[in-house]
């Protein structure tokens, strides 16, 4: 069955994988994104200017949703002394109030729609101390906070579920992954020795989206491997 749902932050890696696999399975899909230029040129894909934190912004909706990812954010790594208020505001504009505004535009649209499920995005930061994490950290933990809630009020029409990867290979994590050394060791920190890939991520979100996810609300999912909750002796 042909399903409607509003990919925002679209331009990602990781929203490109899940774009291209929601229309090759014959869904419609509306992707959001400040440069909507840049997303992928499929003809099937319905494209529209969004900034999730700009208030004025506004969403053009069809009158049903069945679901929403929303895919923005940020990594701002500081130590503690260098970290201003303006880092930890950005970061909760972008990953906490930038979803809120989506959510709240959407709302009407995911009530009509077919057992609607929206996906948010954390991080294994919000659930495992890292060293210059606390300003994205303190953000994802919003994530989190904002997501169960969200899901026992919104329960039983619309599932409200979270992922937390850890250090994936996008264009966001550029930096981090930017030599040979550096990959090396960002792999050996994870139990699975390696960092994620956009392709793990993205079957995830869409499972989520899917029925196939019909009885998970209000849950975590962690595609970090293995970094919160495994340690190798």
């Amino acid at each position: 069955m042909s399903r409607t749902y509003l990919i925002v932050g679209a331009r990602s890696a990781i929203a490109s994988h899940s774009v291209q696999e929601l229309l090759k399975a014959g869904h419609r899909v509306i992707a959001a994104s400040r440069d909507p230029d840049q997303i992928s040129s499929a003809n099937e894909l319905e494209t529209q200017l969004f900034d999730p934190i700009d208030p004025e912004a506004e969403l053009r909706l069809p009158d049903e949703l069945d679901g929403i990812v929303y895919f923005p954010g940020t990594i701002t790594l500081k130590p503690i002394t260098r970290l201003t208020e303006d880092d930890f505001m950005h970061d909760y504009r972008v990953n906490v109030l930038g979803a809120v505004r989506v959510i709240q535009q959407a709302l009407r649209s995911l009530k009509k729609g077919s057992g609607a499920s929206i996906v948010l995005f954390s991080s294994v930061a919000a659930s495992t101390g890292l060293s210059f994490h606390a300003s994205i950290a303190a953000a994802k933990a919003g994530v989190e906070g904002f997501g169960r809630s969200l899901a026992a009020e919104l329960a039983p029409t619309i599932r409200v579920n979270m992922i937390a990867p850890s250090l994936t290979d996008t264009p966001l994590a550029s930096s981090l992954l930017s030599t040979d050394e550096r990959q090396t060791a960002a792999a050996a920190r994870h139990p699975l020795n390696r960092v994620g890939a956009p392709e793990d991520i993205a079957a995830l979100v869409n499972f989520l989206l899917s029925e196939n996810s019909q009885f998970m609300t209000g849950q975590v999912f962690r595609p970090d491997g293995g970094l919160s909750s495994v340690r190798l002796f």
